[in-house]
């Protein structure tokens, strides 16, 4: 198996592709607005919503990097989670939504485009590894705000 491969299948998993733990497109599906932007009470920590706007920035970031082109969208960590506005409207949730296909799209079009030669000269191995890990991580804790609220499993 070509190492762009074994990348794209990595990715593929942490997207929607179920293995041995629930991927991020899984643990968002069927979500309402309502259930995106809520918090437990008393609690600090980021809405479902926050956690998937981060995502998306890193994806869209990266995917431009990967094709060089110019990104201006440069946000510190904290404003990632801010990328959209939280509303209760499930249109505007369903965009984000389509706005993260889109970005896992997009980046494992370019990813799959890359061979061996460039994943070693732009030391792209590890940034490909980062992105994944980072999206299994944060859709841990999508799943583990969904089971605070009720709502976890979701029906696949």
């Amino acid at each position: 198996m070509k190492r762009v491969d074994l990348l794209l299948t990595v990715l593929d998993s942490t997207f929607d592709k179920e293995s041995w733990y629930a991927p991020f497109h899984h643990a968002i599906k069927g979500l309402t607005a309502e259930q995106a932007i809520w918090k437990p009470s008393g609690e600090e920590t980021k809405t479902i919503w926050e956690y998937v706007n981060h995502l998306i920035y890193y994806k869209e970031r990266l995917a431009a990097n990967l094709e060089e082109r110019e990104w201006t969208n440069n946000l510190d960590g904290n404003d990632t989670f801010y990328l959209t506005n939280q509303t209760n409207d499930d249109k505007e949730w369903k965009k984000v939504v389509e706005r993260s296909e889109k970005a896992q799209r997009n980046l494992r079009q370019v990813l799959s485009k890359i061979s061996d030669q460039e994943l070693n000269q732009k030391s792209l191995e590890g940034k490909l590894l980062d992105i994944m890990l980072h999206d299994a991580y944060h859709t841990g804790q999508i799943i583990q705000l969904r089971k605070m609220q009720g709502t976890w499993p979701s029906s696949r």
